[in-house]
């Protein structure tokens, strides 16, 4: 797949004025960002050196010790590891069913005009992503390239930073919200940091259900806030037909839609008539959803059994039931294990970080730190400022929060701040990385034949304009909650 280079003078990103402003400033954003912004890769190789130099200066361990450090938590998070990947295949797998195919061409035949369009991908984008973020990732770039193809005149760069926009504020805080997952899953976090959360026994088994992250209305509320504010932000920030550039100018063939109908196969061999028949699913469904059904009904409070393992099995009895055969399921399930490369290469060096942190008491020197510059009413605000900056460093939600959870959660005792708020005042910050580091924008990247430059400028303004939001939301929400939870 070839186009023309950005760089050239034939394609340049400077738009007429009739643009707008915000259009402007986001395009010429998108140099800079080609130019400095590194792949997320090698964040998290800089991230293992300067912590590994953090731990040698600032605790009585020595280099020899710092290292076993690194070297016996390196491989910690394998069964949370395979629990995200799992969270990624099971989105995709979802969002290419042909039943949600149907509602993607009934959605995309909604909008008329390239601001229209944009702000409704950016608007599903996002209440698709707090219900599963692998999701939200792949259904919004579906719909987006759908809406390429019908609307005239269309920025299909804005299409497709509208479409990760679910990444870049509300995944957090939804239902596959890696930090509040981990908190209501026994088994996702090393017992040292579950020690640290219990305090002594004051919150038992250091375990923080769903009720005292996600589910409070504090948490409600900024998504409904997050959610009003950026499609606004991106209907401003699109150029109207004429100023922008469509697929065609980009030199990119939208080709086949990603949601057509698979060919049937005619008169299937005996082999293959149980790879193509839904029968197998069906009793799949049937033995998954009575586990559920009784897992639940066993539950004390159905909201606190939520955990990451329930999420992952849920969604996949969904892809089993949507996608009807063995085969379509498989093929559904191939084309999305490309997407968690980096999560398997990556995590294990974020363990060993944790890994560090948490052996040498690097933690309780960062917790100090905090309290020395925090109150119980700017803690909130703190946490999400460091959440945003190590995620630029650290762009995994789940594996940043083994990191940061041994200091700020004893932080927020000492502080006496409500602990699921600082969850989510964490999740507030996390989800603003996003937008300024493009490791979770690779996955889609492929699909619309972009790069990260290309979006880049658009999700920086997002970020310009979320940002004092997000700490005016955990600052003004948090005062109303009260600890420990």
């Amino acid at each position: 797949m070839s186009r023309p280079d950005p760089r050239s003078a034939t394609n340049t990103n400077h738009p007429p004025a009739e643009a707008g402003i915000l259009a402007r400033i986001a395009l010429a954003l998108t140099d800079w960002t080609e130019r400095w912004v590194p792949d997320a890769f090698v964040f998290a190789l800089l991230a293992t050196l300067i912590v590994i130099v953090a731990g040698v200066a600032l605790t009585p361990s020595g280099l020899p010790q710092v290292i076993d450090a690194w070297g016996k938590g390196f491989w910690e998070l394998i069964p949370f590891t395979l629990q995200m990947a799992l969270i990624i295949i099971t989105g995709h797998v979802l969002a290419t069913s042909q039943p949600v195919g149907g509602v993607i061409r009934r959605v995309a035949a909604w909008p008329t005009t390239p601001r229209n369009a944009v702000a409704l991908v950016a608007f599903f984008a996002m209440a698709s992503s707090w219900f599963n973020w692998g999701f939200s990732l792949i259904f919004s770039a579906v719909l987006a390239k759908e809406i390429a193809r019908r609307v005239e005149g269309v920025d299909y760069r804005a299409l497709a930073a509208a479409s990760f926009l679910g990444l870049g504020s509300v995944w957090a805080q939804g239902l596959s919200g890696s930090a509040a997952l981990q908190m209501a899953t026994p088994e996702a976090l090393p017992p040292q940091i579950r020690e640290i959360v219990a305090h002594n026994g004051l919150v038992p088994g250091g375990i923080i259900p769903f009720r005292h992250t996600i589910f409070l209305w504090q948490s409600l509320a900024s998504v409904v806030v997050e959610i009003a504010l950026v499609t606004a932000i991106m209907w401003l920030v699109t150029p109207p037909a004429g100023c922008g550039k469509t697929a065609r100018d980009l030199g990119i063939v939208l080709g086949k839609s990603e949601i057509e109908p698979p060919v049937p196969v005619v008169k299937p061999t005996p082999g293959q008539w149980l790879e193509h028949s839904p029968i197998l699913n069906w009793l799949i469904v049937l033995i998954g959803g009575t586990y559920l059904v009784r897992y639940f009904m066993q539950a004390g409070e159905p909201l606190n059994a939520i955990n990451l393992n329930i999420v992952n099995l849920t969604f996949l009895l969904l892809g089993f039931l949507l996608h009807k055969t063995p085969a379509r399921l498989m093929h559904a399930v191939q084309g999305a294990t490309p997407a968690v490369w980096g999560v398997i290469l990556q995590f294990p060096f974020y363990a060993g970080i944790a890994g560090i942190i948490t052996s040498t008491h690097l933690n309780q020197r960062i917790a100090d730190a905090f309290v020395g510059i925090s109150s119980a009413q700017t803690f909130p605000a703190i946490v999400a400022t460091y959440s945003a900056v190590l995620g630029v460093f650290v762009p995994s939600g789940g594996s940043k929060w083994v990191v940061e959870a041994p200091y700020v959660m004893a932080a927020a005792h000492e502080l006496k701040v409500h602990l699921g708020w600082v969850v989510a005042a964490y999740d507030l910050g996390e989800a603003l990385a996003n937008l300024v580091q493009p490791f979770w924008m690779l996955p889609i990247l492929g699909l619309f034949h972009l790069r990260a430059r290309d979006v880049m400028g658009y999700t920086f303004v997002v970020f310009l304009v979320l940002v004092p939001v997000v700490l005016l939301l955990v600052t003004i929400l948090g005062a109303t909650l009260s600890y420990p939870l």
